[in-house]
Order: structure tokens, then C-alpha cells, then sequence
């Protein structure tokens, strides 16, 4: 295990630095946790996969309303006339996960995904219609099948209260970037708790060697789920103490809950080697300590960005009744599959270090996770 010296971290004001007035909180590699052994791409985010884009819109209303909405889209053009390849594998499917049928069905995404609460997902769905609907090119459109996942933030925030609109949607859409993303208490996150802990938005991305490939698999999650806390395999008591992890959860012993992964590859992959990519991803949550309970939802999404497998309107005549791709053999895949499982545990990790404490609905509070105390754990145990 690596690490960085709490020391080191305290001058730099990576634990207890404020900008604007806003806790700015570390990542995991942050305080030296390295995560698998694969590198990481520049950002160690899902945009590092070239044309991906996030976009978020915090939702935070008198002491009530705590939620938001996550969006990621593919890539930087038309995804109606240009799908690319996905698919979805599911570890527990208490969740509503709509437009998963027409994925699984024909193999490919034709719209941005998009995170939110529970209630909210009809609105996000007219409102990726909407975006859809108004794309240049797009006017004879008469089917459009939104992706729209959810975690249930319902402890923190009126969920019944029904606050995103498609306003809000459409606003994450157009904000929508490449660069660094924002984790932690933000967008689809901005409500939820994980592991008895404040979870929210992470990411990490994983770079194979060129001798693999060198291709690229970005993660990114919304966390709102239980179970028994690891971090990189040490039980969280271990590490905090048991009384002092009491004293900081989130008023619940969490065991229910829901999880979205995103998986995006640049690599070559077709729906059904996406979907092996989708299933490994689910891993990271075992890792991290789920165990998928019963009242939980835990899906994962994965797509290829890959410029020559988008599928693009047919052509007429007989020509254009046939397609002809080229895709990585079953024999490269499991590179592939080791960056899934290291990006996802990495970025469910990041989803709690860079989330801050939020006090919600019926003055409940959850407390991030005390990344201070971690820090010192590492610097204790550095030479062991």
C-alpha cells in the first residue's frame, strides 16, 4: 500500500482546505492509496476516455431538498444517428433502470445516460426526449429510448417532493464536459449515503499497457448502498475504530440501497463482450464490502466509445443490409476486465473521501467519511 505522509497532506491542505467557503476534500491516491496495479489515465476519471463528457446540477432547497442529476454522454456528436455499442449486467435489480430492455435487445445506446433519484425518473425521461427530439438531423424521429438509472436519496432529501425538472436535466446536459469530474456531494449524489457514510458521484479510469492494447476503461458511480466498509481490503473498524465509526454514520445501520456503475472503454467492444466488461465492473462493489442485499439496485451500464462500431441510420438497397466490424478477440479481454474491477473499487472510494457531510430532511445529518483519521492510520502503519 502506498502512501503519502499525513504531514505532507496537512501543509498541503488536502484534509481541511475550504474553497469558496466549500470543504475541498481528498481523493484516495490523494492520501497515497493506490488501488490494483494498473495506471490510471491523466485525469483517473470516465473522462478519460476520449469524447466522454459529465455533466452535473446540484439541487439543494431550504433544508429539504438534497438531490440532483448526473449525466454522461459518449461522445461529442449526434448519439441518435451515431449509437455506439453497450450493455447493461445486473448484480440485484431492486432499481428502475428504464431503456435496459432496448440495450439488451439490440446492443446499443442512443442517448446520454442519466443519474437521478427514484421519483425522478419519468421527468429525466421526457427530458432526454426532449434533447433528443431537437437535435439537428434529428426531425423525423418518432422513437426515442431514454436511459435513465436511479438510487433512492429518499433519507436526505423529499424525494416525494419531486424537485428536478427537466430544466434540470437539460441544463447537465448542455454543462456537460470533458476534463476533471466532480465527485463527492454533487448531482445524482448530492443525497446519498454509502456505508453508513455521506457516498455520492466518484470516478477513476485505468490505462492498459500497450502491449494490452493500451486502450482506456473509465468508471463512474453513484453510491448509495450498504454493507461492511473496505478500504483496499482493511475493514473500515479497523481503520476508524468501531465507536468512532458509530459516532459518524448516518443515523441508519445501511444495508439497503442502490449503486450505478458507468463503464466507457475506448476499446473495440461489441454489446456482448460490453456486457462481460459491465459484469466485472460489479465487482469493485464486492470489493469495496456490498453484498448486493436484497433491497438493493445494482446495475452497471458499459459502452464503447470506438469510432468505427457506432451504428449509423442504413443505407438503402442491399448494401445496406449487412454491416462489417472488427472487434477484440474473447482472448483480450480480461486486461479489460482487471482495469473494470480496479476503476470501479477506486471510484466508489473516491465517491466517499470527496464527500461532504449534508444535513437533510427531518434534521438528519450524514457525516462524510473521516479521511483525517484514515490518513493516520496510513502514516501509522506505513513501514509495516
Amino acid at each position: 500500500m502506498k502512501f503519502v505522509p499525513i504531514l505532507i497532506l496537512l501543509s498541503q491542505g488536502l484534509l481541511f482546505s475550504s474553497l469558496n467557503g466549500q470543504e475541498v476534500r481528498p481523493r484516495a491516491r490523494d492520501l497515497g492509496l493506490k488501488i490494483g496495479v494498473l495506471e490510471t489515465g491523466s485525469l483517473n476519471a470516465i473522462t478519460d476516455v476520449s469524447g466522454v463528457r459529465v455533466g452535473h446540477q446540484t439541487i439543494i432547497k431550504g433544508s429539504d431538498i438534497r438531490t440532483g442529476v448526473t449525466v454522461i454522454l459518449p461522445h461529442e456528436g449526434n448519439i441518435f444517428q451515431e449509437k455506439v455499442p453497450a450493455a447493461i449486467s445486473v448484480a440485484n435489480g431492486f432499481g428502475k433502470l428504464t431503456g435496459s430492455t432496448q440495450v439488451e435487445e439490440l446492443g446499443y445506446l442512443e442517448t446520454p445516460i442519466v443519474l437521478t433519484n427514484t421519483l425522478s425518473v419519468p421527468v429525466a425521461c421526457q427530458a432526454i426526449i426532449d434533447y433528443i427530439l431537437n437535435l439537428p438531423g434529428n426531425e423525423q424521429v418518432e422513437s426515442v429510448n431514454p436511459v435513465v438509472g436511479e438510487t433512492n436519496d429518499g433519507w436526505l432529501n423529499d424525494i416525494r417532493a419531486r424537485a428536478v425538472t427537466k430544466q434540470d436535466v437539460l441544463a447537465a446536459i448542455k454543462g456537460a464536459a470533458s476534463g476533471p469530474v466532480k465527485e463527492g456531494s454533487v448531482g445524482a449524489g448530492t443525497g446519498t449515503t454509502c456505508f453508513d457514510f455521506k457516498g455520492g458521484i466518484g470516478t477513476a479510469s485505468r490505462k492498459l499497457p500497450t502491449q494490452k492494447g493500451g486502450y482506456t476503461v473509465g468508471v463512474l458511480v453513484q453510491t448509495n448502498f450498504g454493507g461492511v466498509l473496505q478500504i483496499n481490503g482493511i475493514p473500515v473498524d479497523k481503520i476508524l475504530g468501531k465507536n468512532v465509526r458509530l459516532s459518524q454514520k448516518a443515523g441508519k445501520s445501511q444495508v439497503d440501497g442502490s449503486c450505478l456503475v458507468v463503464v466507457a472503454t475506448d476499446a473495440p467492444l461489441d454489446s456482448r463482450n460490453l456486457k462481460r466488461l459491465a459484469k466485472r465492473a460489479l465487482a469493485g462493489l464486492a470489493r469495496t464490502g456490498s453484498y448486493y442485499s436484497n433491497g438493493s439496485g445494482d446495475y452497471a451500464i458499459a459502452f464503447s466509445t470506438a469510432t468505427e462500431l457506432r451504428l449509423k441510420p442504413n443505407r438503402p438497397g442491399p448494401a445496406g443490409l449487412t454491416m462489417k466490424i472488427e472487434v477484440l478477440r474473447n482472448e483480450a479481454m480480461s486486461a479489460l476486465f482487471q482495469a473494470a474491477v480496479e476503476a470501479s473499487e477506486e471510484a466508489i472510494l473516491n465517491s466517499l473521501f470527496k464527500a461532504t457531510t449534508v444535513q437533510g430532511q427531518k434534521g438528519r445529518t450524514a457525516y462524510a467519511l473521516p479521511v483525517e483519521k484514515i490518513a493516520a492510520y496510513l502514516e501509522k502503519t506505513k513501514d509495516e
